[in-house]
């Protein structure tokens, strides 16, 4: 009786409700607080039982009490206002209509967004952690932005997975089946009700294909694959069983669908509804790196380009975000494996597999050339990659520097938009009432006048609404930790301590995120007996709630959960530390609303960027992390405490040891006093005056608006152009710079210097003087159109390399004859300040339509480096 398969029976509402079954189908009711009160009003018991599921309780409401609804005028009203609201949010237009449309610069007509996860709500269960709550939150605020974007992902049946305890304190995982009709998803069909699907080809003959599920998100439509089809065999339709799920082979067909089979949804897609076609592809991620490989197929079959013209067209429109800041966390398959998958016109047919190949290849120093790199793959077939914070930024720089060899670390074309979270999402109803009584116009919290206006509010009821958070986790967390030790075994009679399980107005310390090792959920039991006695303080006593997954194949992760776990079911300090299990966004969002501090201590600098500490933060609380990520960028020395790092000491252990000491000590005599000094009228002036600190500072930075505005403007809107300049004129400058690039590439090596000499215009020279640079260079078969030549000086740094150099073009100036092989540039670099210089020049490719001189990875520079001669130091 186990081989059970779920189905769901959708409730027929009366006519007078028939708007109730419209408001549960778009997921605007997941931050739409008016909607929610809707719904809550229908049967507000059922509506706890369901955990504000909108399907769920349209589902299990009586017959009898839709009667009732339906005859009641008051309500009947509500639900037609909520009607009418919803209908305005999906068709008025909003910030992405009134951009300037007279500049030349037409915003793109749709964008594409690919994400292997998205967490959206608890009630679709899509997502494992980050990648997929920042998925989320990009299509929320795309939808209140009005950017025409369309999400892609896959339809998992069994989503991440459920975790529990076992006795001992382990990790357990169960895997629920999910069925797609009790979800907020409707079938893509055709007119005439036939269910749409793609398809796409496997080695030996076999195919797989899937439903297209859409999910209304707000204005955003998020179209998810489902490979459950009765056309696929019984291993096929596992392909989207779990996310991250399966073993090797089962992940590489995940990301082929979600790839290959994600375009092709879209197309269907635009062609059955009128949405038009996308101009800019966004992975977000390595997982939908073959998206590009499916653009590429679709040059070449459909317009008749070679592979290399169809490399540089789908490059020109499409978006890469990278999201990990060290090598292991990139999905990176057997070579053999994905080879397999491309031979003899597999899953990409008309593609010439070596070519294909050669994208992922780690033909770099230190690379394996025996994986395919998805990430790799996807910096290639991008024209622009970003990271998501400064720093992660530049690590993502300096650990993908081997694609662009030759080329300093600061130079690699990767840039960075810091990711935001969707504040309507996160940010609690009684903090939103505060603001929303503070500033009318909500365009105001873009800006830091909209959140001084906030912290304009009296104190005290900027203390009470903290105080009824911190209650309101504390009833959640009891109840969860009940549910818990129930499934853990125990009865009702051995959990009467759970009603006295933390304290409403106890200092709470919020910690929860995936477990990692690198993100350290055990740091704070370096020293467990210095912990307890911050636990247990006399006066000011510190309360934990913790929660997390480890990844079901992660043993290491899921010691690290039973070690907490185990601290935490200890009778002396249970009271004041407890491990909430089955971390999703609803315990999330108890935990952001409810905790006064947020605790994150990865070891620097592996946190791409983490938005947990964003949404405590709109909620009034504060963080204590290590400066990684978003807080390096973004803490100020008083918006927050930053723990600090023992980055220079290569022992692990002495490092966790030294970083643990930190943060005990930060808590005793900074975060703890500060919390519990009170004034005379029982308020904590100086901690309220850094929460509106905080407020001030980072409440128009870190909202997913800002972000995503950053995403239109800096990233989406270039990628349009780019790709409307290399297709004008029938793809005429798709040709053109593939001829080029294969020019320069066969002839770059015969590029070399043959002499460069600089001099001042005073000897010695001085401030204020300026370098004059000549440099005579061999181009060979290039012309001298085709390069950029451009003279270095900067200080020599301890490693022989210039630092910080101010670089300045060298112009041609004569040519030994008209197609002589040696061709001399000049310039003149101005010396702004004295010290000791040094100098160089290099020759890069240069072509019109290329974005960035490191593109193609090539560089040429004196040997040796030129260098500053005798006298050389500026006075």
């Amino acid at each position: 009786m186990k081989a059970i398969r779920r189905f769901t029976v959708r409730t027929v509402l009366p006519e007078e409700l028939a708007a109730l079954g419209r408001l549960a189908a778009n997921l605007r009711w997941a931050w739409h607080v008016p909607t929610r009160e809707v719904f809550a009003a229908v049967d507000p018991a059922l509506w706890e039982a369901v955990d504000h599921d909108p399907l769920r309780l349209l589902g299990e409401v009586g017959a009898e009490r839709l009667a009732e609804l339906a005859a009641d005028e008051a309500f009947r009203a509500r639900l037609r206002a909520a009607a009418d609201d919803l209908d305005g949010y999906l068709t008025e237009p909003r910030w992405y209509q009134g951009l300037p449309r007279d500049t030349g610069a037409e915003p793109p007509a749709a964008i594409a967004y690919f994400s292997a996860e998205y967490g959206l709500t608890a009630a679709l269960p899509q997502y494992s952690g980050g990648l997929g709550i920042l998925a989320g939150d990009h299509l929320k605020s795309a939808s209140d932005l009005g950017v025409p974007l369309i999400g892609v992902g896959l339809l998992y049946r069994h989503g991440y997975f459920s975790q529990s305890l076992s006795p001992e304190g382990w990790q357990l995982e169960e895997y629920p089946e999910l069925d797609p009709r009790g979800l907020p998803v409707t079938r893509l069909r055709h007119p005439d009700g036939a269910p749409a699907e793609v398809r796409i080809g496997l080695p030996g003959d076999r195919g797989l294909t899937a439903h297209v599920w859409v999910a209304r998100v707000g204005r955003v439509p998020l179209l998810l694959l489902d490979a459950d089809h009765e056309a696929n065999d019984a291993e096929l339709r596992r392909v989207t069983d779990r996310l991250y799920g399966g073993g090797t082979e089962h992940r590489l067909r995940q990301e082929l669908l979600l790839g290959i089979g994600g375009l092709r949804a879209v197309r269907a897609y635009c062609a059955l509804t009128g949405h038009p076609a996308p101009e800019v592809f966004h992975m977000n991620e390595g997982h939908a790196g073959f998206l590009g490989l499916e653009r590429v197929r679709e040059y070449v079959t459909g317009d008749g380009l070679t592979f290399e013209q169809a490399v540089e067209a789908t490059r020109a429109g499409t978006v890469f975000t990278t999201h990990t800041p060290v090598p292991a966390g990139i999905d990176r398959f057997p070579r053999e494996l994905v080879q397999r998958h491309f031979a003899d016109d597999g899953t990409v047919e008309g593609l010439p597999p070596d070519q294909v190949m050669a994208l992922g290849t780690e033909n770099y120093e230190g690379g394996d050339p025996n994986v395919f790199n998805m990430a790799v793959m996807g910096m290639r077939l991008a024209q622009r990659v970003n990271g998501v914070s400064r720093l992660h930024g530049a690590v993502s720089r300096e650990m993908f520097r081997g694609l662009w060899p030759g080329f300093d670390a600061d130079e690699v074309p990767i840039t960075s938009i810091t990711n935001g979270v969707h504040a309507r999402t996160w940010v609690a109803e009684e903090a939103q009432e505060l603001a929303r009584r503070m500033v009318a116009d909500s365009d105001e919290f873009e800006r830091p006048e909209g959140w001084r206006k906030v912290t304009g509010a009296d104190e005290r009821d900027l203390w009470e609404m903290r105080r009824t958070l911190r209650r309101r986790l504390v009833e959640d967390a009891r109840r969860r930790l009940r549910r818990s030790w129930r499934r853990r075994g125990a009865s009702h009679a051995e959990l009467g301590w759970i009603d006295d399980v933390l304290d409403p107005d106890v200092l709470t310390i919020g910690f929860a995120r995936r477990v990692p090792s690198y993100k350290r959920l055990t740091l704070m039991l370096r020293d467990r007996e210095r912990l307890r006695r911050l636990l247990l303080h006399p006066e000011r006593p510190v309360q934990i709630v913790i929660s997390g997954k480890a990844h079901p194949a992660d043993e290491g992760g899921k010691r690290l959960i039973q070690e907490i776990v185990r601290f935490a079911d200890d009778p002396a300090v249970r009271h004041r530390v407890v491990f909430l299990p089955d971390y999703d966004m609803a315990v999330a969002r108890s935990l952001v609303q409810g905790s006064d501090v947020w605790l994150n201590n990865p070891l620097r600098p592996l946190e791409a960027c983490g938005t947990s500490g964003m949404k405590v933060a709109l909620n009034g609380g504060l963080n204590l992390s290590v400066r990684d990520g978003w807080w390096d960028e973004w803490f100020d020395g008083s918006n927050g405490w930053a723990i600090p790092t023992a980055d220079n000491v290569a022992d692990p252990d002495r490092r966790d040891d030294l970083e643990a000491a930190a943060l005990y000590s930060l808590i005793e005599e900074q975060v703890a006093p500060l919390f519990y000094d009170h004034d005379e009228g029982g308020l904590p002036k100086r901690w309220l005056e850094m929460v509106k600190h905080t407020l001030v500072s980072l409440g128009p930075k870190v909202l997913a608006t800002r972000m995503v505005r950053d995403y239109v403007r800096e990233l989406y809107q270039g990628a349009a152009d780019s790709s409307r300049s290399l297709a004008a004129d029938g793809l005429a400058g798709v040709r053109e710079l593939a001829a080029w690039k294969q020019r320069v590439v066969q002839a770059w090596p015969g590029v070399h210097v043959e002499h460069v000499e600089a001099a001042g215009t005073a000897d010695p020279p001085q401030a204020g003087d300026e370098l004059d640079v000549r440099a005579t260079l061999v181009l060979g078969d290039l012309d001298p159109a085709d390069v950029r030549v451009e003279a270095a000086l900067g200080r020599v740094g301890p490693e022989d390399e210039l630092v910080d150099p101010s670089l300045v073009r060298l112009e041609p100036v004569a040519q030994e004859a008209p197609d002589g092989p040696l061709v001399r540039y000049a310039g003149r670099i101005p010396l702004h300040r004295a010290g000791a210089f040094g100098y160089t020049v290099r020759v890069l490719p240069d072509h019109p339509l290329l974005r960035h001189p490191a593109e193609l990875g090539l560089i040429v520079a004196p040997e040796p480096p030129g260098e500053m001669r005798d006298g050389a130091v500026l006075r």
